[in-house]
């Protein structure tokens, strides 16, 4: 049964960022899109690149170790090398408290 974990408050994660949380045993980077929320497995599913410290340009997020892009709001890939999408989890923001579903 899925469950509800605080990771954070709205200030920590400020807009256009992204930042990697320990979330129910999982490592989950969420990225804060012009006010909007989006939690993702923070490894690169090409070649386990944090995905959290990448650049985030609107929803995409490009891995700082070899540059495969996604589209936080979806886990899509979008440019190789990667070849395989991200898992994307529910976020719920209630006041400034952001919970991601696992």
């Amino acid at each position: 049964m899925p469950q509800r974990y605080p990771v954070c408050s709205l200030g920590d994660l400020p807009p256009g960022t992204g930042k990697a949380f320990d979330v129910g045993g999982r490592r989950i980077a969420c990225f804060n899109v012009a006010g909007r929320i989006f939690a993702i497995d923070d490894a690169c599913p090409h070649d386990g690149g944090p995905l959290s410290e990448g650049a985030l340009a609107g929803t995409t997020i490009t891995c700082p170790w070899h540059e495969a892009e996604f589209d936080v709001s979806c886990g899509k890939v979008l440019c190789s090398p990667a070849v395989e999408d991200v898992r994307t989890y529910p976020v719920t923001v209630t006041g400034d408290a952001v919970e991601v579903e696992i």
